[in-house]
C-alpha cells in the first residue's frame, strides 16, 4: 500500500512537472497573475488532472482500462480545479522559494511551477491507492486462497450426442465429492 502511494505521488509529480515545464519554458507563463490568470490557473489544473487520471492508477493503455481511465480523467479535472481553488484561497501564506523562475515572492497558488506538481502528486497518490490491481497474479492468489471452488461433473443425460454437465460447488464439508461419486460416470468412446 505504501509502495502504491509512493508510486502515485511520483507519477503525479512528474505529470505536474511536465505541464508546469510546458507553461514556464514553452509558453513563458511564470505566474497566474494578470488578465485571465485565474482562468488560466483553473484550466491548466484541469488539464493536469486529466493527464494524471489517464496515467496514474490503471493507465489508459492497460487492458480493459479505457472506461476507468476516462472516469478518472473527468473526475481528475474536477478535483484538480477544486485543489487549485483551495491552494489559491487558503494557501496564500505559503511562499515557495523559487524566485529564480518567478519575478517576485508570490503565493503557491499563483506559481504554476509549484501548484501544478502539488495538485498532480495528490491526485496521483489518490488514483494509485484507489487502483485495486486485478491482474492475473491477483486472480491466482484468490483462487489458491480457498473458498468455494467449482468443478464440472458429467451428467447422465445425453442430448444430440452431447453430454450435459453440471457445476458442483466444493465446500469444506465435502458434499461436492459425495455428489460427484453418486453421479454415474461414462467412458468416452
Amino acid at each position: 500500500m505504501l509502495r502504491r502511494l509512493f508510486l502515485g505521488l511520483v507519477i503525479g509529480l512528474l505529470m505536474g512537472a511536465l505541464v508546469a515545464a510546458g507553461l514556464v519554458a514553452g509558453l513563458h507563463i511564470t505566474t497566474f497573475m494578470g488578465t485571465g490568470g485565474a482562468a488560466l490557473a483553473y484550466l491548466t489544473a484541469a488539464l493536469t488532472g486529466v493527464l494524471t487520471g489517464l496515467v496514474a492508477g490503471k493507465p489508459i493503455w492497460a487492458t480493459g482500462a479505457k472506461i476507468e481511465a476516462g472516469l478518472k480523467a473527468f473526475f481528475g479535472a474536477l478535483l484538480a480545479a477544486g485543489l487549485m481553488f483551495a491552494l489559491r484561497q487558503w494557501a496564500g501564506g505559503f511562499h515557495p522559494p523559487i524566485t529564480a523562475v518567478t519575478p517576485e515572492d508570490l503565493p503557491v497558488g499563483d506559481l504554476p511551477a509549484a501548484a501544478l506538481p502539488i495538485i498532480a502528486a495528490l491526485l496521483g497518490g489518490f488514483f494509485e491507492l484507489d487502483n485495486t490491481g486485478g491482474g492475473p497474479e491477483d486472480a491466482n492468489k484468490k483462487g489458491e486462497a480457498g473458498g468455494a471452488k467449482k468443478r464440472i461433473a458429467a451428467g447422465e443425460e445425453k442430448t444430440n450426442g452431447q453430454s450435459k454437465s453440471r457445476v458442483v460447488e466444493d465446500d469444506d464439508e465435502g458434499e461436492a465429492e459425495q455428489a460427484a461419486a453418486a453421479a454415474p460416470k461414462r467412458a468416452k468412446r
